[in-house]
């Protein structure tokens, strides 16, 4: 057994958590890397929106089936995938072999390892199966999918859609359905429109040019020419849904007599057909949703929408000032529609090419500049005005806190554990940095301006400090005889390595 796989298998050992009693679970595959992306990093570890392509699949598949309970397969860089998921209640991750050591796989054998993590329900189980690279998948459309299998009694459920674009760049599994009529002429009466078979692109090219492709259904044979299967527009979005029982009993009938050579989970819905098992097919309600990538280009579209989703949850909310350049993490989303309903209206300024990490939380009157950064655990004031290009950020376990009315002016960096107190202002060119054990706090009224670095320190209010560069030291407000407040300026530690400069030659 190769390195990576004893590695891989002993990540997931420590990741995996039990399974809890649900009546539902997920089974996510995620075990491609991806060769058509052309990186280095895993295909399903590609963020859209601010997370990982899979996470996203991973959250939207729990949410919408109402169950914690998933399996995770993953394969190439499974190590690294699976560490980035990390470990829930209910998750358990398996690990493909064949892709890693270039042997047969495809979504039949992910299926079938995944299978091979669990024991047989106690009760009946329903199993849903989505790709990691859907990353546009939401829990509403898998809720959706799951009231249609479970309100249309079968074995086998398969979500489709239907390809908008030219003909000649489908390479998506077609959804071959009965026809009117089959070979014979006659009526196919209440078999029109159920599903015959998935039949994959390569293998219909594969096809010969004059021989029409025969397939028997209920005991009678259809014909379609091998240009019929191309024109077909309704498709295989990978998503499918069984009950756990004939999965169980059936999937070890797969063969890998295709073009791809692979076990491809799109025969169970003709191995099911021939047992005289129910197959059922529902047409996705939003196309969007099931996209899925190989390619940089399809990847970058999908990013796309995101935007224009998001945009749209917020527009008549708060504003952005460029909808196609901005950046807010969906769990702000839901905290700017929650404070909304609550307390709003908002008066809330996003402007051009602005990124809110998922940490932050915003709030009424606040503005944030162009091209800003926040990322971190940060809170933000009433009122509080953010300046273009200025950085914002804190480490795992820090508070960032900005006060009622607090001012940061262009282009400055605030990082770390900070404390800013209602009404300072902090002009251009200024660096503040608060540590665990040296944490930042500034009092309410300071002024903070010039080329300023402050670390650690404790500042008391009403200060002005300028020109400065100070660690760990506590400001202390000094009044004057007349009543005003002694600022603080030109305070500069003494120079170190002087004897390490030297001339250069001619000058």
């Amino acid at each position: 057994m190769s390195p990576e796989i004893v590695h891989a298998r002993s990540v997931l050992e420590q990741l995996n958590r039990p399974l809890t009693t649900a009546p539902r679970l997920g089974i996510v595959l995620a075990a491609g890397h991806g060769k058509r992306i052309r990186s280095e990093t895993s295909k399903m570890l590609h963020q859209i929106w601010g997370n990982p392509s899979v996470a996203r699949v991973a959250g939207a598949v729990a949410a919408g089936l109402d169950s914690p309970d998933q399996v995770i397969v993953v394969g190439i860089k499974g190590a690294e995938v699976a560490s980035q998921l990390g470990t829930q209640p209910g998750r358990l991750f398996a690990y493909q072999e064949n892709p890693v050591l270039g042997l047969p796989a495809g979504t039949g054998d992910a299926v079938r390892v995944a299978l091979g993590t669990f024991a047989p329900g106690s009760a009946p189980r329903d199993i849903y199966i989505f790709l990691g690279d859907m990353g546009l998948l939401t829990s509403q459309g898998v809720a959706l999918f799951r009231r249609e299998f479970e309100a249309n009694p079968c074995d086998m459920m398969v979500l489709t859609g239907l390809y908008p674009g030219p003909i000649g760049q489908n390479y998506y599994g077609r959804i071959l359905r009965v026809p009117t009529a089959d070979q014979e002429g006659q009526p196919s009466g209440a078999d029109q429109g159920k599903v015959i078979e998935i039949k994959e692109h390569k293998d219909i090219l594969g096809l010969p040019i004059s021989q029409s492709y025969q397939v028997v259904y209920q005991g009678r044979t259809y014909c379609f020419t091998r240009e019929q299967l191309l024109e077909i527009r309704e498709i295989n979005t990978g998503v499918v849904a069984f009950r756990e029982e004939p999965l169980r009993a059936q999937i070890g009938q797969m063969k890998t007599d295709n073009v791809q050579g692979e076990l491809m989970l799109t025969d169970m819905v003709q191995i099911l057909n021939q047992r005289g098992l129910v197959v059922r097919a529902v047409q996705a309600a939003s196309e969007e949703e099931i996209l899925a990538f190989n390619v940089k280009s399809v990847w970058r579209q999908m990013e796309t929408i995101a935007r224009r989703w998001a945009y749209q949850r917020l527009m008549d909310l708060i504003t952005i000032v460029d909808e196609e350049d901005f950046f807010i993490a969906d769990e702000v989303i839901a905290q700017i529609i929650a404070l909304d309903q609550e307390r709003g209206p908002l008066d809330i300024v996003v402007g051009k090419g602005a990124q809110v990490g998922p940490q932050v939380r915003l709030n009424r009157q606040v503005q944030l500049g162009d091209n800003c950064l926040l990322s971190g655990h940060i809170e933000l004031g009433e009122g509080v005005r953010i300046g273009p290009g200025v950085q914002l950020s804190t480490y795992a376990g820090q508070t960032m806190v900005l006060e009622d009315r607090v001012e940061v002016l262009g282009g400055d960096m605030l990082k770390g554990n900070l404390h800013i107190g209602l009404d300072s202002r902090i002009e251009s060119g200024v660096i503040l940095t608060g540590s665990d054990e040296h944490p930042l706090r500034v009092g309410r009224g300071v002024t903070i301006k010039g080329t300023t670095y402050l670390y650690g320190c404790l500042i008391d209010d009403g200060l002005l400090i300028e020109q400065s560069v100070i660690k760990c030291k506590h400001l202390v407000q000094v009044r004057r005889r007349d009543g005003s407040i002694q600022p603080i300026r030109y305070v500069r530690p003494q120079p170190e390595g002087l004897d390490s400069l030297a001339e250069l030659p001619g000058n």
